[in-house]
């Protein structure tokens, strides 16, 4: 079965001089895949990756590029045009995402990028764009979600407590200010993980665990948080328990182990009342 405003994998059918056509099944025949997509090497009734959506002509047509979202995802798109019919937003094809006046929150500006939601219209078919996200988020089955388990976040709106963060595309939640660590972009993706899920239903979600009494953790830890930090941290081995617990959740014992091995690599410097990061190029995991 194919799924417009996805990708799918499609049988090659047959070649032609303006491309190949792909098997839509029943439902959608043969499907074009335009020349300049078609890849160097291919045979015959092999599978292609292809993503299917409408062309400016109103046809079912396939491409091998690939957009920032799908249908069923959320995304951050900037609007490129606004006419009559709405919005245009480029989602990464040759052909821009419309954003119906019926699914605007508020009227989008030319040049500015907001987080939409993108559904197939019920009445084209076509993939459209929504900003009432709320819509499209469940708030009350959480039986997918545990304390601790890894989820992908896309930050959604700015608040007095932290961040309202979309978690898997699927529900809301909270980044508090204190564990967000740096500045979240509007519309940033990033990996984190189910920190509480509240009596009241809410999801509260943290970028980093807690540490265990491993020092190869703690050390991560501390390289995140020297990078977020512009590479210095008002901390060292002689710095008091309670500070480093606050910070880092652990001992001091364990903290001074994580820092040895750290000084050890070259990868931290000690310096006046703090350490700094020695390694301009390590990213944080």
């Amino acid at each position: 079965m194919v799924h417009i405003g996805k990708t799918n994998s499609l049988r090659i059918v047959k070649e032609v001089d303006f491309g190949l056509y792909l098997d839509g099944g029943e439902q959608y025949g043969e499907i074009l895949l335009p020349l300049r997509y078609v890849p160097k090497h291919y045979t015959i009734d092999d599978d292609l990756d292809v993503f299917i959506y409408f062309d400016s002509e109103n046809r079912i047509i396939a491409t091998t590029d690939t957009p920032f979202a799908q249908v069923g995802e959320f995304s951050f798109l900037e609007v490129v045009d606004v006419n009559n019919t709405g919005a245009f937003m480029n989602w990464g094809l040759m052909k821009d995402l419309l954003l119906p006046y019926d699914e605007q929150t508020h009227r989008p500006e030319v040049g500015k990028s907001y987080v939409v939601y993108i559904l197939q219209d019920e009445t084209t078919g076509r993939p459209i764009a929504s900003m009432k996200i709320r819509d499209f988020l469940d708030d009350e089955s959480l039986n997918d979600f545990k304390v601790g388990q890894e989820v992908s976040l896309m930050s959604a709106n700015k608040t007095d407590l932290g961040y309202q963060v979309i978690i898997n595309n699927t529900h809301v939640g909270l980044l508090h200010q204190h564990e967000a660590i740096r500045t979240i972009k509007h519309g940033e993706k990033l990996q984190g993980f189910i920190q509480n899920i509240r009596e009241d239903r809410k999801i509260d979600v943290c970028l980093h665990l807690k540490p265990s009494e491993k020092t190869d953790e703690i050390t991560d830890l501390i390289l995140y948080k020297l990078k977020a930090n512009g590479g210095f941290l008002a901390l060292h081995d002689k710095s008091d328990p309670k500070d480093i617990q606050k910070a880092f959740g652990v001992s001091k014992g364990m903290f001074k182990k994580a820092l040895g091995a750290l000084y050890k690599q070259k990868l931290i410097t000690f310096e006046g009342e703090g350490i700094r990061d020695n390694c301009k190029t390590l990213r944080p995991k």
